[in-house]
């Protein structure tokens, strides 16, 4: 007899959504198996029964899709938007399956956003306690202070709660103008512009460069590829040393990193 599994595990297992998502689209009534409306609680045979979110069904098995996608500025993260915005999923509609964002990236910043039907993977990569390192060139105006590039590697509190420590280095200073590399191992929405709101910067520009050891690179705006083997091996390592860290009880960054006045330049 084949194993059932509760719904909203399949679900995120498909990249649907998360579990606790999941959960939410079949207390909506979202969610049917063979046609019939699926409730919290209830199982189903992966690769069997027919499931299906708002009428679009789920693909539970075949090829495991990872992609690497340069976004542009005024797409939102998400593969619906009811005010009608512009939207991730338009730009890998060609792909053939459909692909779920790995995270988020909001609608006013741009570069690589990771895309999968992998579920697990998905969960794995955006968990905040899996300490994945994000990376973002960030121009900012008019000028940056020492006191705020230490203000930003040790932490800021914002909404009540401190940010964990960032990495920080000049890249580019101009008059009115300064690039900054940051990198970060949390996830907390529009994090970067809301420390530098709090210090009195204006966010020009935010381009993520890399997510863990897959960079965006030459990758054209609007344009994906395929994570090659030694890129999903190298990120499934840096996500198993994060659930290390944690499960010891050590933190990423947990000093904070910048370099010197001297070591300032056009380095990446």
């Amino acid at each position: 007899m084949e194993e059932k599994s509760r719904i909203q595990k399949i679900l995120a297992a498909s990249g649907v959504a998360s579990r606790r998502k999941a959960e939410e689209l079949l207390s909506q009534g979202r969610v049917t198996v063979n046609g019939r409306v699926a409730h919290v609680g209830d199982s189903a045979i992966p690769d069997k029964d027919r499931l299906a979110v708002d009428g679009q069904p789920v693909v539970t098995g075949g090829k495991k899709i990872y992609l690497a996608l340069h976004k542009p500025r005024g797409f939102v993260t998400t593969l619906h938007d009811e005010r009608g915005r512009r939207c991730v999923a338009q730009l890998v509609e060609d792909v053939g399956e459909r692909v779920y964002p790995v995270g988020r990236l909001d609608k006013d910043s741009e570069g690589l956003l990771l895309l999968t039907n992998d579920g697990e993977f998905a969960n794995r990569v955006a968990h905040p306690k899996r300490h994945v390192a994000k990376t973002y060139r960030v121009t900012v105006r008019p000028s940056v202070t020492e006191e705020q590039l230490n203000q930003i590697s040790t932490g800021i509190v914002i909404e009540g709660r401190r940010t964990a420590p960032a990495k920080v280095r000049v890249l580019q200073q101009e008059l009115g103008r300064v690039v900054l590399e940051i990198v970060l191992y949390e996830g907390r929405n529009r994090e970067i512009r809301k420390m530098c709101q709090a210090l009195g910067l204006e966010v020009a520009r935010l381009k993520r460069i890399a997510v863990g050891p897959v960079r965006l690179g030459m990758l054209p705006q609007g344009k994906y590829r395929e994570l090659t083997k030694e890129e999903l091996r190298a990120l499934t390592a840096e996500v198993k040393k994060g659930e290390k860290s944690y499960d010891s009880g050590e933190t990423h960054g947990k000093s904070g990193r910048r370099e010197s006045s001297a070591g300032r330049g056009r380095r990446r």
